[in-house]
């Protein structure tokens, strides 16, 4: 069951337009230590000006610690890794063998986090990747917007966990590096501080929960959390997600609850990054006949990872609904159980719909798009027989 925290200061960012001024003065005020975890860092305008800040930060005393995935940063010039390590940066890769050689389980595992905490007092979480807004897969042409994505600024009760979960896997992969552990005491101290105050004042403020999936004890919390709350909807789910291909158990739940009257929209990426993302499309029809609302965002790149559910359970967070991400990846998910807040992303998640998707209608998609339909389904079968030869389930 997701245990939610009351006490926390939560500010929604769209975009890396938002979210890295945001980032960056948070680690110019660092004091003590800085954890970065990501799935990409490109050492473009915005990589290079985070890199900077993290180098004096280094001279300031802080001590840094940048944890990257070995594949989604496997483009990263090692002469730049090099030079933030050269500056007293502690940087590691996660699992970076990327053998294209391969399918086990193990090396497909990623690390899919975008969190960041600064001295156990403001943390960040979401889907930006430190890359640049307009790096945007086949941007053609050259004046398309920026991609559409979120992140949330966290302070208050809930950074206790986040410091934990950033902590316990930077000790993990120093071990599996065989590197010495630096124990900063202080922040240490801090912990206990923010935790015994945690405990005065549980009931105030925003309630948030960190949800995290993993390969051992919390496979499926992020999932769980979405079914429970599409369980309980009312009046209306909108989820809007860049890579959509859910299981059966999601499906159906979506299914049952447009039966109870439920409005469903459901925000997709219109640009195919690759083929295999096809696959969205087995389920149109299905959807469709249903009286669930499909719309493709084709304005630009949408990478967003959220949710709203009845204007009062949102969700932001790394964790796309594939099975790669559900299956497959380290992913973290912040809940929240807030008007103000949910009604803020609802909010901002209609005026994408509005202003750059296109809704594909029941008709439209049964009379036409057959070479699409096709694709789909050949796509879906690629997906199947993947899990397969790696393992999973046949519950997809």
């Amino acid at each position: 069951m997701t245990h939610f925290i009351g006490g926390n200061q939560l500010k929604l960012l769209r975009n890396g337009a938002e979210y890295f001024p945001a980032l960056e003065a948070a680690i110019e005020s660092a004091e003590h230590e800085i954890y970065l975890q990501t799935y990409i860092y490109e050492a473009d305008a915005v990589g290079i000006r985070i890199g900077s800040m993290l180098k004096q930060a280094v001279l300031r005393g802080v001590s840094v610690h940048v944890l990257l995935d070995g594949f989604g940063s496997k483009d990263l010039p090692k002469s730049f890794v090099n030079e933030l390590a050269l500056a007293g940066v502690q940087i590691m890769f996660y699992r970076p063998q990327i053998s294209p050689w391969t399918f086990k389980k193990k090396r497909l595992r990623r690390l899919h986090y975008k969190i960041a905490v600064i001295d156990g007092k403001v943390g960040f979480i979401g889907g930006i990747n430190i890359i640049d807004d307009f790096d945007i897969p086949n941007r053609t042409p050259n004046n398309v917007p920026p991609r559409i994505d979120y992140a949330v600024r966290i302070e208050g009760h809930l950074l206790p966990a986040m410091a934990l979960t950033v902590h316990k896997l930077w000790r993990r992969i120093s071990w599996a590096h065989l590197r010495p552990l630096k124990v900063d005491f202080i922040t240490a101290t801090k912990d206990r501080a923010i935790q015994d105050s945690q405990q005065k004042m549980m009931n105030s403020g925003t309630k948030a929960a960190l949800v995290l999936r993993d390969n051992m004890l919390h496979r499926r919390d992020i999932e769980e959390a979405y079914l429970t709350a599409i369980a309980h909807a009312k009046s209306e789910i909108i989820i809007a997600n860049a890579y959509f291909v859910p299981g059966r158990r999601f499906r159906q739940a979506l299914l049952e609850a447009a039966k109870r009257g439920v409005n469903i929209k459901l925000l997709l990426q219109g640009r195919m990054e690759y083929f295999l993302m096809f696959a969205t499309h087995a389920f149109y029809s299905d959807f469709l006949k249903n009286g669930i609302e499909i719309y493709e965002y084709r304005k630009s790149f949408m990478h967003s990872k959220v949710a709203v559910i009845d204007s009062h359970w949102a969700t932001v967070g790394s964790s796309n609904i594939d099975p790669f991400s559900l299956f497959l990846a380290r992913e973290a998910n912040l809940l929240v159980k807030d008007t103000a807040f949910a009604t803020e992303l609802r909010t901002d998640i209609v005026g994408a719909i509005q202003a750059g998707a296109y809704q594909i209608s029941p008709q439209e998609w049964a009379q036409g798009n057959i070479v699409k339909r096709l694709a789909s389904w050949l796509a879906y079968g690629l997906v199947r027989w993947f899990l397969g030869v790696i393992g999973q389930s046949n519950e997809q």
